[in-house]
């Protein structure tokens, strides 16, 4: 199955737009958590959510014999990867700010082209342009900017923290990664169904053990918390991986990526209103570099013949 963009453009343009206001709410909603509840719980509880929320589909596909042969066999890898990937992201909101976590997050890209080269030969032929190479140069000078043009030099609980979003920028590329090898040729809604069932298997798990009160401490949030923990869920990982799909399917992967790496920019926007983030000028400048290399990155790929039919989420991710 390929993914090829079809009518309704306008439709397409409100998808993604929706898809990029969600995805840059999420580290927003899981910096706000982290003042009431621990990674394990929020982790455990917004991946419950998402898989009972999709569980319908997989019970429908069972109950009438439709649900692909080898499903929940190809869906095992990306739900390894996606667990460790979404550990490390619910973790780095207790260390650092979100504005910062999303820009270190679009290191994946880097690591998804090089797992590209190393995966996919039909396309190694674009990999190896100067143009393509530069992008990914200019990207990781971006990050290094990032990393090192604050205030101080991370360090500590900082250090820490942009450890893990890093981590988690790097997993979320093996997800791609992982989707795009193990589950290109299954419906998208069918395998994340799966994927975030065996996802949610995996963090509530750990949330069971390592989670205060065992999760239990989630009961304890006002309603208003609660609702933001749902609202994450919903924004972050059931709803907006749909609607990212929906909008490939109308306007392109090529578009539909490059509206996407707005997020950064929102959620810093967003975080220095809510939670007084402050980039430095050097590190808005750096992450306005690791974009425009990402672009670059992006339109070095337009030409090729085929495109991934459940392209890289960036974030999960972050979600």
């Amino acid at each position: 199955m390929s993914v090829k963009p079809t009518r309704g453009s306008a439709g397409g343009v409100v998808l993604i737009l929706l898809t990029l206001l969600g995805w840059s709410s999420v580290p927003l909603f899981l910096k706000y958590l982290t003042a009431y509840i621990d990674a394990w719980t929020a982790n455990g509880w917004r991946y419950g959510i998402s898989a009972l929320f999709w569980a319908p589909v997989l019970v429908w596909g069972a109950w009438r014999r439709t649900l692909p042969a080898g499903l929940w066999r190809a869906a095992l890898v990306p739900s390894l990867f996606n667990i460790a990937a979404q550990t490390c992201f619910a973790w780095a909101p207790y260390y650092i700010n979100p504005g910062l976590i999303t820009f270190l997050l679009r290191l994946q890209i880097v690591f998804v082209a090089l797992g590209v080269y190393l995966l996919f030969p039909a396309e190694r032929p674009v990999l190896r342009s100067p143009t393509y190479v530069l992008g990914v140069l200019i990207v990781f000078c971006g990050l290094l900017g990032l990393c090192f043009l604050g205030e101080t030099l991370p360090r500590g609980a900082t250090a820490l923290g942009v450890g893990l979003a890093i981590t988690a920028g790097v997993l979320y590329g093996g997800y791609s990664l992982a989707v795009r090898r193990y589950v290109h040729d299954i419906n998208p809604v069918v395998a994340f169904a799966a994927i975030s069932l065996y996802t949610a298997i995996g963090v509530v798990g750990v949330m069971l053990v390592k989670a205060r009160g065992h999760g239990a401490v989630a009961w304890s949030l006002t309603w208003g918390q609660f609702g933001m923990l749902v609202a994450s869920a919903f924004a972050g990982i059931a709803i907006t991986h749909v609607t990212y799909y929906s909008a490939i399917a109308r306007i392109g992967v090529a578009l539909s990526s490059g509206v996407i790496l707005l997020q950064p920019f929102i959620t810093s926007t967003c975080s220095y209103f809510l939670f007084g983030e402050r980039l430095t000028v050097g590190q808005w400048l750096s992450g306005l570099t690791a974009m425009v290399g990402a672009v670059i990155m992006l339109n070095t790929r337009r030409p090729l013949p085929k495109q991934t039919p459940f392209p890289p989420p960036p974030d999960q991710r972050g979600t």
